[in-house]
């Protein structure tokens, strides 16, 4: 008995097709060659098609091959999202209006407390958790190890709920000092 190929489908944003494919299609061949699949990319439409490379391949392959291609529609480079071929490595996206609706104003209220002034906010939480951000007009997405991530999303979470900057800076250090700690043994 055969088992059902695995494929995955996905919308890519229409303005993000053109890095997902790359010049001359480099891009696409890289994410193809990296992971072991094969993509299908309607530019028109954004849909993106994703199977295992013929004769099957790794299901996790795959899952990662998935992760990069949604990094990739959510604003971060191919480079940054190629980071995800590795184990040690995750995706994880915050869509901010599932947690403050709608409303244009209180979308761009939130987003603006999570990117700060000239960025500050942004930069101290990819610095002080070792993460990469790319942040689009209702999400939030990072890239790191599974930790880094963890805390990084903790903040955002924080700020989306409210808390005040100097609260959501004091965790990210207290994170960043146990991160040392422990990845000196000593924790």
């Amino acid at each position: 008995m055969t088992t059902p190929e695995q494929v995955i489908y996905l919308n890519v944003p229409v303005d993000r097709i053109a890095v997902l494919v790359g010049t001359d299609g480099q891009t696409k061949r890289l994410i193809e060659e990296t992971f072991g699949v094969t993509v299908k990319v309607d530019s028109s439409s954004g849909q993106v098609e994703l199977r295992p490379r013929q004769g099957g391949g790794d299901p996790a392959a795959l899952l990662k091959a998935r992760d990069a291609i949604v990094a990739i529609g959510n604003g971060f480079s191919p480079e940054k999202a190629l980071q995800l071929s590795r184990d040690e490595v995750v995706l994880e996206v915050i869509d901010v209006s599932d947690h403050v609706g709608k409303d244009p104003e209180d979308l761009k209220r939130v987003m603006g407390r999570i990117i700060g002034a000239q960025g500050k906010t942004r930069r101290i939480i990819e610095e002080t958790a070792h993460v990469d951000l790319a942040i689009t007009r209702d999400k939030v997405s990072i890239i790191g190890h599974p930790e880094d991530v963890d805390a990084a999303k903790r903040a955002v979470m924080m700020l989306i709920e409210g808390a005040m900057h100097s609260t959501v800076y004091r965790f990210l250090d207290q994170y960043a000092q146990r991160r040392k700690f422990s990845r000196r043994g000593l924790f």
